[in-house]
């Protein structure tokens, strides 16, 4: 503890001296010359090649050696250097990117191909996007020549999806006239967990020297499994959520062995296991580079991943029963995993017609995930119980008001999920030495979901594909269907689910864009330069497929139910359009500075919700309910003013990079979920409250000394909610038409609805105030040809929520909670708000350099720091997914 206050102390204070907060200079020193500036970087944020120092806005950039040099891999590693950016994850795969605190919260795993909005920080491989909802694709960065991470809105050049910023994988290209390879691997372990290993290996190929080359990587990373799945019985409990289907003759909810299958005795012993999470990278990309004449030039490349997961990557502290679990622990009763596929092909003409440069681009992706995850602490959920015993208060059943029976208590989940995403885009731009620039471009994209989701947690028995209803029914037997989605909708898969679906969805979901954009420089004088931009939108969007539930009566007794509703009739489809502009004053008052204020705006499209519906029954009878859900929720916006500093200070030993920026962001999407308050048993999503986020960022980079180089970063940022919205009752047939909705008519009484969108002055999740990094090297020449070098880092958070203060709060027994055993609060949602303690993490490395080798001693999360990046409530128990523990090893590589 000791240790973890000094660290978080040092980059406090670091970061303060090194200029307040907030990032805004490159994160690499790749310096040409002698002369060149520490952090000197070429980027193409613009669309077009410009010195880091020369672009007017907050960008940070990370070279191939110090991504090499961190051991930055993959978006978890790379946020650790990027203040302002936060990423909430439930494993790798399964994550969503946040940049200045511009967040409405954060679910992923099950559902959130369908319900989920689209992300409103842009990813890209090159030219290509790799974003989805709560799912960007976790690219490994093996043989990449840079990171770009754009802040603030980035809508005129890279639209929709970059509302709050960018970030860019860049890919090393072919060479046409040299021969080089590189081989790379490490080993190491994982304090507390299993072993690490690593390789990857590039060639690249001339094959006519000049005019044709090829360049090829491969990679394999195996990261061992830290996360022990513990021993745990499940015994229900009348603090079960639906422990009120069990009243029976005064019985306090509580059954009797008899009255269980199994006698009650229910465990998950043939899934112990330590160290159950390891992880796999496995994947390529090969380019091919074609000189078609002087001025032309195509580029067609190829890249395939595979990733593979097991187990969690959350952690408990209480297993399925509320005994207490010590160490990394779960206690999951299904079993759980991840295999997510994605293969790429991108091609790229570049060409010059007279002064003007000629870019076409475009891109097909194919992604393919199934992942399966453990859902039975559902049981003791609203509803759960009602899939999964009869009789007593179970009114669906045939069995009503007798002795209660319940079957077996696990559930798990399955999604299977396809996506495709076509891109083209054509972009002309004049002369970067003339006067007056421009950039002009079409763009043009098709982006698609294919979902199939099913929750398989009824345990009560399948009747059987064998019989009729009406034999089945003469046999008295106490079984339920198949659920079946509606054969006259769009489907993945059709006809009957598994026997132990209770709910699902078969959905298609995605939209259609075109779009036109251009911007342009103008140089008023030698040092003053005005920049105007603006993007044209149209996007069409649409929604089919099937939602189905065994929640029925109709279900009781017969071989199957076909339940589905038909989302095709309801005709969900929209469309949004318009423009998005920016503008630009920048100043260079002398050589090395440069001023800079922008306007920009930035927006993401909207979606919608598997369908219309109803929810929140009225206090006064006959309780009909009082909201209206619409299918379709809107597009939020977003507007940014910004002014920074770029300057060379102490005859360029040192670079000084300080941004403050405005913003406002309108109609907020936010998903919503909470039964235990009126507001269905399934989660929707809508158009919340606006906020205003305020922020400053600073970035350091200094040689002070021959050998030594030290960075700095640091952000502030504050983010509160400027109204306060209400659920209006849209439904003219309640008492409550036109007004708030205050109340709800929930278990036979009326009860208060928390204001299901905050109060003002609430803040956004994923926002912490204050983030930080300082970090050093030192090379130096030893005896014997041996370069030597030694470096560490240091990076600190301060604490954020994973959710909106839409949500109620999960460490408090009211709003649908209840205390359960040994004082543990029982969730009544899967998504609840918690609060996240600030925490830093410590890196070093150690090792030489001695001709085309390096040799690398390194040692991350140095402290074995346990801090959670996402607490939640998503399969129904608390559960933390921490960072990474301490990890070290030895990396050797080599060039050729």
């Amino acid at each position: 503890m000791k240790s973890y206050l000094k660290i978080s102390t040092a980059a406090i204070v670091l970061a303060a001296l090194g200029a307040g907060s907030a990032p805004a200079f490159a994160q690499e020193v790749e310096a040409s010359s002698d002369e060149a500036a520490p952090g000197d970087i070429v980027v193409t944020a613009n669309r077009r090649d410009q010195s880091l120092r020369d672009v007017p806005m907050t960008i940070q950039a990370f070279g191939t050696d110090t991504l090499s040099e961190l051991n930055i891999s993959s978006i978890n590693e790379l946020v650790k250097y990027t203040p302002n950016v936060t990423f909430s994850n439930n494993g790798p795969g399964n994550g969503a990117i946040f940049m200045r605190g511009l967040s409405a919260g954060f679910a992923g795993q099950q559902s959130s191909a369908t319900i989920s909005g689209f992300p409103n920080v842009a990813l890209y491989l090159d030219d290509q996007s790799m974003q989805f909802p709560a799912r960007n694709a976790d690219v490994y960065l093996a043989d990449i020549e840079r990171v770009e991470v754009l802040e603030g809105p980035q809508g005129t050049l890279f639209g929709g999806g970059a509302q709050a910023g960018v970030v860019r994988y860049i890919t090393n290209k072919p060479k046409l006239n040299k021969f080089e390879g590189a081989v790379e691997g490490s080993f190491g372990g994982t304090s507390g967990g299993a072993a690490n290993g690593s390789f990857n290996a590039m060639v690249n190929l001339p094959i006519i020297e000049d005019k044709l080359a090829i360049r090829a990587v491969v990679y394999a990373d195996h990261r061992g499994g830290y996360i022990d799945n513990k021993y745990s019985t499940f015994t229900r409990e009348p603090t079960d959520l639906g422990s009120y289907y069990l009243a029976y003759n005064g019985n306090g909810n509580r059954l009797t062995a008899a009255q269980q299958s199994q006698g009650g005795k229910y465990d998950n012993a043939p899934f112990v296991e330590d160290n159950f999470n390891p992880v796999d990278y496995t994947g390529g990309r090969v380019a091919l580079s074609w000189q078609i004449a002087p001025d032309w030039d195509l580029l067609v490349s190829q890249a395939y991943q595979s990733l593979d997961t097991k187990g969690t990557f959350a952690v408990q502290t209480y297993d399925y029963d509320y005994k207490p679990l010590t160490g990394l622990s779960s206690s999951l009763f299904a079993p759980q995993y991840s295999k997510d596929d994605y293969s790429n092909t991108a091609w790229t003409l570049n060409g010059k017609v007279g002064d003007f440069s000629l870019v076409y681009t475009g891109a097909y992706l194919s992604r393919n995930i199934t992942q399966q995850g453990d859902y039975t602490n559902y049981s003791r959920a609203t509803y759960g119980i009602f899939y999964q015993c009869t009789g007593a208060a179970n009114y669906y059943f045939g069995t009503y008001g007798a002795a209660p029976y319940c079957y077996e208590p696990t559930g798990y989940w399955k999604d299977e999920v396809k996506n495709t995403h076509e891109t083209h885009e054509f972009r002309v731009s004049t002369p970067s030495d003339g006067r007056l620039r421009a950039i002009a471009g079409a763009f043009y994209e098709a982006f698609a979901i294919e979902d199939n989701m099913d929750w398989s947690y009824k345990s009560i028995p399948s009747c059987g594909l064998s019989l009729t209803a009406a034999q089945i029914r003469a046999a008295g037997t106490v079984c339920m269907g198949n659920v079946a989605p509606n054969p006259a909708a769009t489907l993945n898969v059709a006809g009957p689910r598994g026997p132990g679906v209770a709910f699902g969805q078969d959905i298609q979901r995605g939209f259609d864009q075109y779009a036109f954009f251009g911007s342009v420089d103008f140089d008023i004088t030698s040092t003053l330069t005005i920049t105007g931009g603006t993007r044209y939108y149209h996007y069409d969007n649409y929604e089919t497929g099937s939602v189905y539930s065994s929640f029925n009566a109709g279900c009781y007794q017969v071989p199957v139910c076909v339940t589905g509703n038909n989302l095709d009739a309801q005709n969900l489809n929209s469309t949004y359009s318009g423009f998005k502009s920016k503008g630009t004053i920048t100043w260079k008052p002398k050589p090395g500075t440069l001023v800079y204020a922008t306007y920009s705006e930035g927006f993401r499209p909207g979606a919608f919700n598997r369908g219309a519906s109803s929810r929140v029954k009225d206090p006064v009878a006959p309780h009909a309910n009082q909201l209206l859900v619409p299918a379709a929720y809107r597009p939020d916006n977003l507007i940014n003013y910004e002014m920074g500093l770029k300057t060379d200070l102490f005859d360029r030993m040192m670079t000084l990079n300080m941004s403050a920026y405005f913003m406002k962001w309108k109609d907020t999407q936010i998903g919503f979920f909470n039964p235990a308050a009126g507001f269905g048993n399934t989660a929707f999503a809508t158009n919340g409250p606006t906020y205003e986020i305020k922020g400053i960022e600073a970035q350091i980079s200094a040689r002070p000394m021959d050998g030594l180089t030290i960075q700095s970063s640091g952000s502030y940022n504050d983010s509160q909610q400027a109204n306060s919205p209400c659920f209006i009752a849209n439904n003219p047939g309640v008492s409550s038409f036109g007004k708030c909705i205050t109340q709800v008519y929930s278990g036979g009484t009326v009860k208060p609805v928390q204001s299901p969108f905050g109060d003002i002055g609430g803040i956004t999740p994923f926002s912490p105030k204050f983030q930080a990094n300082i970090r050093a090297r030192y090379d130096f020449a030893g005896a014997g040809g041996m370069e030597w070098f030694v470096s560490g880092g240091v990076n600190y958070t301060s604490s954020m929520y994973n959710q909106p203060a839409t949500y109620p709060s999960g460490d408090v027994a009211a709003n649908g909670n209840v205390l359960g055993p040994n004082g543990v609060i029982v969730p009544a949602t899967t998504v609840l708000r918690y609060k996240m303690p600030a925490y830093a993490l410590t890196d070093a490395q150690v090792g030489f350099k001695r001709d085309d080798w390096t040799v690398t001693l390194f040692a991350d999360n140095l402290f074995n720091s346990r801090a959670s990046t996402f607490t939640n409530s998503a399969q129904y128990i608390k559960t933390s997914t921490i960072v990474r523990p301490r990890t070290f090893g030895i990396k050797i590589g080599t060039k050729l």
